[in-house]
């Protein structure tokens, strides 16, 4: 089994989280469990101690994929927030509850449609709120 790299996780994303965890626990959904795996092992900090090259809720993030050099951005969101013009990602997702807390420079395993995946690397938080001071959101 490979180590999963540490995550750190702001105090108010958590408390959304396990809302949004509690709401939908009475009924399957994909990803609800992993999700809960990595909220289980985050280390978690105030919203003003989350460093700012930190993936966290409602962040935009650019990446790279590894084998190809092409280019992309997602935002991270909460199922609601999820649009259709591909530019979101639900943290319900496996690579969306993948994404949360990690750090620029770091590299996951990305589902491919149909089969396989592609390495790619966090290049970017474009915006996060902690860091934009939108804790609102």
């Amino acid at each position: 089994m490979t180590k999963q790299p540490p995550i750190v996780v702001s105090e108010q994303d958590l408390e959304r989280l396990e809302k949004l965890v509690a709401s939908l626990s009475s009924t399957p959904v994909p990803g609800l469990e992993e999700l809960e795996d990595e909220l289980s092992r985050a280390d978690v900090v105030p919203s003003s101690a989350i460093p700012p090259n930190v993936v966290t809720m409602n962040s935009t993030v650019r990446f790279r994929e590894v084998d190809s050099d092409r280019e992309f951005q997602l935002t991270l969101v909460y199922p609601r927030d999820q649009g259709v013009d591909g530019s979101t990602i639900s943290i319900l997702a496996p690579v969306g509850s993948a994404l949360l807390g990690l750090s620029e420079g770091e590299t996951i395993e990305w589902p491919k449609p149909g089969g396989g995946s592609l390495h790619v690397r966090i290049e970017e938080v474009i915006y996060q709120p902690e860091r934009a001071g939108d804790l609102h959101r």
